[in-house]
């Protein structure tokens, strides 16, 4: 019965080895992440509906009816993080309040 126990102890010790070098390798490769020249964020469509919490198909006619900008490579589409803000900002009315 011990035995059965300090297996699984192991495995554990093992497991949580395995986690720490993933965690070490996730946060190396976060370190070399290059951005843009100009620092610019780019979305894809996934991320964008998520943001305006829309569909992505609703995205689809925001860009065929020209309301949203985008870039095009091959068969991915990419928004600039600040072409957004700015079409969200562009809809922002400030409150206002009657006297009675």
């Amino acid at each position: 019965m011990n035995e059965l126990i300090f297996a699984d102890q192991e495995l554990e010790v093992g497991f949580i080895g395995k986690l720490d070098a993933l965690l070490e390798g996730i946060e190396r490769i976060g370190g070399n992440h290059k951005t843009s020249p100009s620092k610019e964020q780019f979305l894809t469509d996934k991320e964008v509906s998520a943001w305006l919490k829309v569909s992505r198909r609703t995205l689809q006619d925001y860009r065929n009816n020209g309301m949203i900008a985008y870039y095009q490579l091959g068969g991915k589409i990419l928004y600039k993080e600040s072409d957004i803000e700015r079409m969200v900002m562009s809809g922002y009315r400030n409150a206002y309040r009657l006297e009675t």
